[in-house]
């Protein structure tokens, strides 16, 4: 089943071209329209043949949609909803793909108020952005979480619902402020320490002499794959959750003191316990699915 027959994508980076590579090969039959505010990404989609029109305007791209996703960062979904709201059918589903809800619902309502509109945040990604990154099974195994308003139609929900499924992605529905403390500690937190972390070693260049870049261990490694991640999204990201952001980091600045402690006195037991506890909840993640238990991380040799 079909939940969807024109399907419009705004914004061609890593998870739009990655959504339509995924509808071709799972739901072949959907229509693919394509908007992209740069025009060489709209080029270089017409040169991959992932959507079946890409146009030059938002406003066309969505004249016929049953499915408008914004893959746009999470600080321009008003703006982008906005310039196609007058071409916006009726009976249209708006949707997004925004690593935050609530700034995105609140956003999308004001500019839409008479649209249906049911946020969206695959949990998936790499660090790689634009439209040759995308690859159609970015999204198999990983969930996809949905924050439809309390008003939002029953058949609109299932109908998205059915859409992720399809894409390979386990669904779940979440209240959109729960979303972003959730996602403020999975995510935003790691990222922001990444950041930091990796800033923090750049200054130190000069007073090691590169022996940072140039010694980095697997740790260092990991932080600075996170880091190269498309930093106007996560920009946008840290100012649309900063509530949730600065809770979180408020929590983690107290767990980090508390370390500060047991190392500078010497309590071996206390971090051996915090490590073991830390090294439990890897195992969990790797026993449900999220990432895969491969020797050294799955780093080819």
């Amino acid at each position: 089943m079909l939940p969807f027959a024109r399907l419009t994508i705004i914004g061609l980076g890593l998870i739009g071209s990655s959504v339509a590579r995924g509808v071709r090969a799972q739901m072949p039959a959907v229509r693919i329209t394509g908007h992209d505010a740069d025009p060489a990404v709209r080029k270089r989609a017409v040169a991959l043949g992932i959507c079946d029109d890409v146009t030059d305007t938002s406003g066309a791209a969505v004249l016929d949609a049953d499915l408008v996703i914004l893959c746009v960062p999470v600080g321009a979904m008003g703006a982008v909803a906005a310039e196609f709201a007058a071409d916006l059918p009726a009976d249209a589903i708006v949707s997004d793909v925004g690593s935050c809800k609530q700034s995105v619902a609140e956003a999308l309502s004001a500019v839409l108020p008479d649209a249906i509109i049911i946020p969206a945040h695959p949990v998936a990604g790499t660090e790689k952005s634009g439209p040759d990154a995308g690859f159609s099974t970015l999204f198999k195994g990983r969930w996809c979480i949905l924050t439809p308003p309390e008003n939002a139609p029953e058949v609109a929900i299932e109908r998205l619902r059915i859409f992720w499924q399809q894409l390979g992605a386990d669904v779940e529905l979440m209240d959109a402020r729960h979303h972003d403390m959730v996602l403020a500690v999975t995510s935003h937190l790691p990222h922001l320490i990444a950041y930091t972390i990796v800033g923090t070693a750049d200054d130190l260049e000069g007073v090691t002499q590169s022996e940072v870049i140039k010694y980095s261990a697997g740790g260092f490694r990991d932080f600075t794959r996170i880091a190269a991640s498309d930093p106007v999204m996560w920009r946008d990201v840290f100012l649309s959750n900063k509530d949730a952001v600065l809770e979180m980091l408020q929590r983690f600045s107290e767990d980090l003191s508390a370390l500060q402690r047991a190392i500078r006195y010497g309590k071996g037991d206390e971090l051996e316990s915090l490590f073991a506890r830390t090294r439990n909840i890897r195992r969990s993640i790797v026993e449900q699915g999220q990432d895969d238990d491969a020797p050294d991380f799955g780093r080819k040799h």
